[in-house]
C-alpha cells in the first residue's frame, strides 16, 4: 500500500501506525521507535549476510521503542549477571551496530548507530489517528479517511489525493469558513470529540466532522 503523494515536497511528516505496519517485509521494512519512523530496508540489505538483522525483520512494521531508553535515545542497557558490566539490551538477539559484550574480533567502532542516524528517518509517528469526512461539493462524493491528528490541511489533501488527483485546486472549508491549510484540524476548530462521546456512553463514530471542498476553476487544465 503506497503512501499518498507528497504535494508539498516536505521530507518529514506524521505517519500513522497503520501506514507503518504495511512495510513489513525484508525488502520494505519500516519500524517506529521513540516517536520516529525509520526505513531500515537499506540497513537490512547492508547486513543481509548476518543474523543480526533477523530481529529487525521479525519486528518489521512494528514499534520497537522498548529496546531503547527514552531519556537518552540510545539502546537500553542492563547489568550482566556474571560480569557485572552494563551491556546492551537486545531481547531478540544481536542487532546491527551493537558490539559484542565480550572481547571479540567482531568489535567495530560505531560513529552513529542506525537508530540515531537521520538518513533512515522518514517521518514522525502520530500520537493519535482520527477519522474525517471529505465532501466534494462538485461531484457530491463523500469519503471518510483516517488522518493523523497532527496533519495540516495540506497534508490531509495529500492523503485525499488517492481519490482526487488535484486536491489543492479546491477551497477547503468547515462549517462556514475557509480552513488554514498550514494548520491542523484542532487548530482550525475541527475538534476531535470522540472521548466526549465515550464519556457519554455513545459510539465514537456517531458523528464525524465533514470538510467541504469547492472546486476553483483555475484554468490549469485549459490547454490539455
Amino acid at each position: 500500500m503506497p503512501l499518498p503523494q507528497n504535494l508539498t515536497g516536505d521530507a518529514k511528516h506524521y505517519i500513522a501506525p497503520f501506514e507503518v505496519v504495511v512495510h513489513n517485509q525484508p525488502d520494505d521494512c519500516w519500524v517506529s521507535l521513540l516517536g520516529k519512523v525509520l526505513n531500515v530496508t537499506p540497513l537490512i540489505e547492508e547486513f543481509k549476510d548476518s543474523k543480526c538483522v533477523q530481529p529487525l525483520i521479525q519486528q518489521a512494521g512494528k514499534d520497537i521503542s522498548n529496546w531503547f531508553n527514552p531519556k537518552t535515545g540510545d539502546i537500553c542497557h542492563y547489568v550482566h549477571p556474571i560480569t557485572g558490566a552494563s551491556v546492551p539490551y537486545c531481547p531478540h538477539g544481536p542487532i546491527p551496530h551493537v558490539n559484542p559484550t565480550v572481547p571479540s574480533t567482531e568489535w567495530r567502532p560505531i560513529k552513529c548507530p542506525w537508530w540515531q542516524d537521520p538518513q533512515y528517518e522518514v517521518g514522525l509517528l502520530s500520537k493519535r489517528v482520527r477519522p474525517i469526512r471529505i465532501r466534494n461539493m462538485l461531484t457530491f462524493q463523500e469519503i471518510t479517511v483516517n488522518v493523523c491528528r497532527e496533519d495540516s490541511i495540506t497534508r490531509i489533501a495529500e492523503r485525499y489525493s488517492i481519490y482526487n488527483s488535484d486536491p489543492l485546486s479546491y477551497t477547503w472549508r468547515y462549517s462556514n469558513y475557509n480552513l488554514d491549510m498550514e494548520k491542523n484540524l484542532d487548530e482550525n476548530g475541527v475538534m476531535d470529540e470522540r472521548d466526549a462521546f465515550t464519556d457519554l456512553g455513545l459510539p465514537q463514530n456517531i458523528y464525524i466532522p465533514p470538510l467541504m471542498i469547492y472546486y476553483n476553476d483555475d484554468l490549469k487544465w485549459e490547454d490539455q
